[in-house]
């Protein structure tokens, strides 16, 4: 392993110099800092530097109750938290065989689903303006709004969530939020052609993103990349088909993949899990069962002595929760496996010989949530 860089902006002999890209500089996404030793405009080294936003979210987990630290869970990846918020639900709910009622699971995969659409629409336009162009972040939030409403209707929240319950829902929809959802399903699937003939087909994007921050399927398994960026390198893992939870094996979809591994691929991967987020909400809507939203499950979560691993497929990859329980009313022991913690790891290697601007393109091309990161 070499030794990490000397963090100085003085330029060196041979004419190579430092440069700081963060802690708050918009095209890292959060507070990360990347130490940059360039030549020029190419990047000779990217040392990524984290720990400015760490919480100490596992710990926090074990010192509360679980359902004391249902909320705070969602907090480690805000644009995707109903995913965040599910894990942890569905873990508890395995670890005290609590059974989940039809409705329950159908109104789940809904929310999820709107949530990841809500998730790459941010990306997607937070991603053009890091390339230069500011009309698609309109566009974006213009739709991503429309999502917003839909999920506060049913949480009261519009970012981080906290509707799931042990056992099932924290309050019902009704037949007006279905009716909306099913509006929106056909409103939007009717604009994503103008996302298209915006971005997708522009030349200018194609030059920027394609053969740029190309990942080999053999480097995406060896640094444990999942989600868009696996699947933009050809492996086709998705933890909803491969393991599938919370009735997703009832739903008919398909696993978006692209061959090419570069920032072109893995931008449309994730179009494609647009429309096929569409398709999973439009049959959870219209088989929607009757029946109760939440199973009746002790005031007091108390799971016997054991231990469980939970894992789901957020917008950004597979999230992995694994508890142990001592039979107590906290859990001793908590571990998070996060997606964007594994997905930057490869962003060294990627930005070695780039361009500084193609490099802020791979950054962003990773779709990463830094407090995710941190936690």
């Amino acid at each position: 392993m070499s030794a990490p860089l000397t963090y100085s902006l003085e330029s060196t002999d041979n004419g190579n110099f430092l440069l700081n890209l963060g802690p708050q500089h918009p095209g890292t996404h959060g507070v990360l800092r990347v130490v940059l030793q360039m030549d020029g405009e190419y990047i000779l080294r990217a040392d990524p530097v984290l720990g400015y936003g760490h919480r100490m979210q596992e710990k926090i987990a074990e010192n509360m109750t679980y359902l004391q630290a249902l909320p705070y869970v969602c907090r480690m990846d805000y644009l995707g938290a109903m995913s965040y918020s599910l894990a942890w639900v569905l873990a508890v709910e395995r670890l005290c065989s609590f059974e989940v009622p039809e409705r329950a699971v159908h109104v789940r995969v809904i929310a999820c689903e709107l949530n990841r659409i809500a998730s790459h629409l941010l990306w997607w336009g937070a991603y053009l303006l890091d390339l230069g162009a500011f009309t698609p972040f309109l566009q974006a939030f213009a739709d991503r709004e429309r999502i917003l409403d839909l999920l506060e209707s049913i949480t009261g929240s519009r970012l981080t969530y906290c509707y799931f319950r042990f056992g099932g829902l924290g309050a019902d929809v009704d037949e007006t939020f279905l009716a909306r959802v099913a509006e929106f399903v056909t409103g939007f699937r009717s604009r994503l052609p103008r996302y298209h003939d915006l971005v997708t087909g522009n030349v200018i994007f194609q030059r920027r993103s394609r053969d740029v921050g190309v990942i080999l399927p053999f480097e995406a398994a060896g640094y444990g990349i999942t989600g868009p960026c696996l699947r933009g390198s050809g492996l086709a893992y998705d933890v909803r088909k491969k393991e599938p939870y919370s009735g997703y094996d009832r739903f008919e979809f398909t696993v978006p993949v692209a061959q090419e591994g570069d920032c072109l691929a893995r931008y449309n991967v994730r179009m494609a899990e647009l429309e096929e987020s569409l398709t999973i909400i439009e049959q959870a809507v219209a088989t929607m069962p009757e029946g109760p939203y939440r199973a009746r499950v002790p005031r007091v979560i108390r799971p016997p002595e054991g231990e469980v691993i939970m894992a789901v497929e957020t917008p950004r990859g597979e999230l992995v929760i694994h508890i142990v329980s001592d039979g107590s009313t906290r859990p001793w022991r908590v571990k998070f496996r996060v997606p964007s913690f594994a997905n930057l790891s490869i962003f060294a290697r990627l930005a070695r010989g780039q361009l500084l601007a193609d490099a802020l393109a791979i950054l962003g091309s990773l779709d990463m949530v830094i407090p995710e990161v941190d936690r």
